[in-house]
């Protein structure tokens, strides 16, 4: 492409410097035309104004006419001065063989006080011309010739000719170090690739970027987005103008916004925006040692982190219906036990309280809930609370409309905030206890999860469904401070609002709007 470049760039600059050169010698001639059409006019008319030329002609003294004339022609390096009668008859001439005889070309606007300027071949060649007529009181009693030969004309413009042709050189050579210089840097800037393989690598980039999987991001050091593939455009929904803009402007998450645009390697971390979670990975994009920006992959992670949640939930069931299992069988054996050893009173006595106990709380639970599904979830965590030593509590009166909102959503809402306040109380000194309320309150329903454990950190309200805020020294999987960060995630997505209070404790207010078809 360089070398095409070249080649036009030369082929160009010299067409414009023949052209050039063309130009300048038709303008050389041009000028050199009128410049000796200026000269003789001006001879012509100083003749003419004479008194000695005035005098001569009127009294026709050839003798004293042709030394003035061949004077004055000396002088001005002119070719010839001709006096002449108002009809034309020479009284001076170069040619002295010519005195006498008429005057060769166009007089007849001369004798009517005019100037005629013309082209003419006379005795002494082809020459520029110019006749004045002279006149005394106003009348023309003589007329006045002046020229110059065109060889004359030809031979100026031929001295020029040097001048113009060194100024094309120069002007050639110019054009040709300027063109080799502008090569030189298109080889330097494209790395002397060819337009072949430019043109190949720009195809199987874009299509290898807009056909992995993943979401590719370039940013800049000043924290520009200088790329993004169709998979990136989808996870952050990116707007059709996102390259180029900052990424403040783009409408993404805070923390987001900081890992896209400081200096610091990332390596798996977990970003929650409106309606995804993400997997993140930065690296520093480098070339010759000198750094560009930053690479950043971004995986779509919010179908597995639901699941990975709900599984969490169904394994914390599993270990406590492995723990009831253990205890139902202590239970039985002291009730067959008592049976054999005689107390058949103390058995019944037993088991009929150890089943009232039981069903007790699982009315309560059925009584509150009509949404199958939040039943489920909260008999399963009962069971997981009995199972560590916490008491949940279902409060008086509570209810939970069903279909007030999608399954997956509920799960994630509901099991999320208890196992939160399961964690919370789990080291408390005092009391372990997590009470769960649920009110329909007509155009929205209310869920509260309250617990007696420490409550939030001072000043950290207002981060507590940030991606990462945890409480806890240790996590798993991964997944530490995402739960509520997917809680945020969900009620958003539903339109609710969402509200978090204390020490004394924790206690976390889900607002949703009730859907049509679940008041329907």
């Amino acid at each position: 492409m360089a070398r095409q470049v070249f080649v036009l760039q030369v082929l160009v600059g010299l067409l414009v410097v023949v052209v050039g050169v063309a130009a300048g010698y038709v303008q050389a001639g041009r000028a050199s035309t009128q410049e000796a059409t200026a000269r003789a006019r001006a001879v012509a008319e100083t003749v003419a104004s004479s008194p000695d030329v005035v005098s001569g002609v009127r009294a026709g003294d050839s003798s004293s006419l042709q030394r003035f004339a061949e004077e004055a022609r000396v002088e001005t390096r002119t070719d010839f001065v001709v006096v002449m009668s108002p009809d034309g008859i020479r009284f001076t001439h170069p040619d002295t063989s010519q005195i006498g005889r008429r005057f060769i070309g166009h007089i007849e606007a001369a004798q009517r006080g005019g100037v005629v300027v013309e082209d003419y071949t006379g005795t002494l060649g082809p020459s520029r011309r110019v006749v004045v007529p002279v006149e005394d009181g106003g009348t023309v009693v003589g007329l006045v010739a002046v020229g110059i030969r065109k060889s004359a004309v030809s031979a100026e413009l031929r001295s020029q000719l040097p001048g113009i042709l060194l100024a094309g050189l120069a002007a050639a050579l110019l054009t040709g170090l300027g063109t080799a210089l502008v090569s030189r840097r298109v080889r330097r800037q494209t790395h002397g690739l060819g337009e072949r393989q430019l043109r190949q690598m720009v195809e199987y980039y874009d299509a290898v970027l807009h056909a992995v999987t993943e979401g590719l991001l370039l940013v800049d050091l000043d924290g520009t987005l200088r790329l993004a593939n169709d998979e990136a455009v989808r996870l952050l929904g990116l707007p059709t103008d996102a390259v180029g803009r900052h990424v403040p402007e783009l409408g993404l998450p805070e923390t987001l916004v900081a890992a896209l645009t400081d200096d610091r390697a990332r390596e798996d971390e977990l970003h929650v925006t409106d309606a995804r979670v993400l997997v993140l990975n930065k690296a520093r994009a480098q070339w010759d040692g000198r750094l560009l920006g930053f690479v950043v992959t971004l995986r779509d992670r919010t179908d597995l982190e639901h699941l990975t949640g709900e599984l969490d939930s169904a394994r914390g069931l599993t270990e406590a219906l492995r723990s009831q299992a253990h205890e139902s069988a202590n239970r039985l054996h002291a009730i067959v036990s008592l049976i054999e050893l005689g107390h058949p009173e103390r058995a019944l006595a037993f088991a009929t309280d150890e089943l009232r106990v039981s069903q007790g709380l699982t009315d309560a639970v059925v009584g509150a809930v009509s949404e199958p599904v939040l039943t489920a979830l909260l008999l399963g965590k009962v069971a997981q609370a009995s199972q560590s030593g916490i008491e949940l509590v279902i409060a008086d009166g509570a209810q939970w409309p069903a279909q007030a909102a999608p399954d997956r959503d509920l799960v994630t809402i509901v099991g999320n905030l208890i196992d939160n306040a399961f964690e919370a109380v789990a080291g408390a000194d005092g009391p372990r206890r997590v009470t769960v309320n649920c009110r329909d309150e007509g155009e929205e329903v209310v869920l509260v999860v309250e617990d007696t454990g420490p409550g939030l950190p001072p000043g950290s309200v207002d981060d507590a469904f940030r991606r990462g805020f945890t409480t806890k020294a240790e996590g798993s999987a991964g997944r530490r401070g995402i739960g509520l960060a997917l809680v945020a995630q969900s009620v958003a997505r539903l339109g609710g609002r969402l509200e978090v209070s204390g020490p004394p404790g924790a206690r976390f207010v889900v607002r949703l709007p009730v859907q049509d078809h679940a008041r329907a």
